[in-house]
């Protein structure tokens, strides 16, 4: 796959670069992006190999999309991976299991009506109301067995850690079909969209605020249960 500078062509570019044409790619790099410190110390025991980067980002949506375009610019990844935990949603969802994102959109952004009336919630004016994971990808996530449920569905991002029940219901109101919320993917899929990098979210559920209490069940997460959970990132990356 040749390298070159990526150019913004406007709001009428497809998605994403199809899979299709670089998965016989031996040398393929495989960027992945975390926000947290201890995701970070997960993740780089798990990966040796040169052609797979782990990059801190940092919390919330403009760091992650920042990270995401110095990872481009810098590395020149083949295919993004956004890696790390979630609050889930949805009763067949439980702790440890994994989303896989099929579409992303923000839970935040609200750009109104009084310039057109087809922007939608959760939409930035001229960018897609959701955008879509490469969808070789998320075939790959779908059948992936590696011992814990992975569920394919909507991830929303915010700037919010979710930590009442309240303001979770206010979340799901707008977005009854989310199984994850968490504070970085959708910014970085609107990083790769913009520069045509194929990209799915691959979250592991760390807490499910509709079930918790003052976040109990995500401190428990990384208190007892994280210290393998990231084993799935890497059986991910080996099926590629």
């Amino acid at each position: 796959m040749k390298k070159g500078k990526v150019k913004n062509k406007g709001k009428s570019e497809k998605i994403f670069v199809s899979l299709q044409s670089i998965n016989n790619d031996i040398d393929m790099k495989i960027g992945i992006i975390v926000a947290m410190d201890k995701e970070l110390g997960q993740l780089q025991q798990l990966f040796t190999d040169g052609n797979v980067i782990v990059r801190k980002c940092g919390i919330g949506k403009v760091n992650a999309a920042l990270g995401a375009q110095q990872l481009i610019n810098e590395f020149h990844p083949d295919i993004i991976i956004s890696s790390g935990c979630a609050g889930g949603n949805g009763d067949d969802i439980n702790i440890q299991d994994v989303i896989a994102s099929s579409e992303l959109t923000y839970h935040d952004v609200y750009c109104g009506t009084a310039i057109d009336n087809v922007t939608v919630y959760g939409q930035v004016q001229g960018l897609p109301a959701r955008y879509q994971a490469d969808a070789r990808l998320l075939e790959k996530a779908k059948v992936l067995d590696c011992g814990v449920k992975v569920h394919p569905g909507l991830v929303v991002t915010g700037d919010w850690f979710v930590d009442t029940k309240e303001k979770m219901r206010s979340i799901i109101e707008k977005f009854p079909d989310a199984k994850a919320v968490d504070m970085e993917s959708c910014a970085i899929a609107q990083t790769c969209y913009l520069n045509k990098v194929p990209f799915i979210s691959f979250r592991i559920i760390s807490d499910i605020p509709l079930r918790d209490t003052d976040a109990s069940q995500y401190h428990d997460f990384w208190d007892h249960v994280a210290e393998h959970s990231f084993q799935v990132t890497k059986t991910f990356v080996e099926s590629l």
